[in-house]
């Protein structure tokens, strides 16, 4: 089977997993978990898995460019890693708290909204690039994987770093 062939075969599931995960992630905000107590020590935990996700993807462009493809593909791996545990986590905390209002005013509060916004539309916007990334990454499609890296990087670097700025800014409104 070709390389492109492989590619085309994963793309119906890039796709799902594209719309459903959003859906999903939005679906389950209105849901509350009866029982189960505010899992606030959360925030703080799925903030720093963001930073590490910054520092896993930094780290892996550096090593790529020096050569070192199997120390690449495990901190990419890693990074893919640490963004599921960190939906996971997320998920679970709006499961069992309300959403936390930001209360800061002024012109803050226009950057606050605007890294917010800009952060949640690019992490929907970031999971079929991340995704046919790795596909054609783990299909040894090197040429149109590198071409796709470059729009792939930046982006979920920006959801992960906005991610953790965002909560550094909500966070004394916990």
């Amino acid at each position: 089977m070709s390389k492109v062939a492989i590619s085309k075969k994963y793309t119906v599931w890039i796709w799902i997993l594209s719309i459903v995960i959003p859906i999903a992630v939005a679906v389950l905000f209105t849901v509350r978990i009866p029982g189960v107590e505010r899992m606030g020590f959360l925030p703080p935990i799925y903030a720093t898995i963001n930073a590490i996700t910054a520092i896993l993807l930094i780290a892996a462009v550096l090593q790529i460019k020096k050569g070192n493809r199997k120390t690449h593909e495990l901190l990419m791996k890693s990074a893919i890693g640490c963004s599921v545990l960190f939906l996971l986590m997320y998920v679970a905390y709006h499961m069992t708290s309300d959403s936390t209002s930001y209360g800061g005013e002024g012109v803050i509060r226009y950057v606050y909204f605007f890294l917010l916004i800009s952060h949640i539309l690019l992490s929907i916007t970031v999971i079929p690039f991340v995704l046919i990334t790795y596909v054609r990454a783990i299909s040894g499609d090197f040429v149109r994987h590198k071409k796709l890296a470059r729009i792939t990087f930046p982006l979920w670097l920006y959801v992960a770093v906005t991610g953790v700025i965002v909560y550094f800014m909500i966070s004394p409104y916990y």
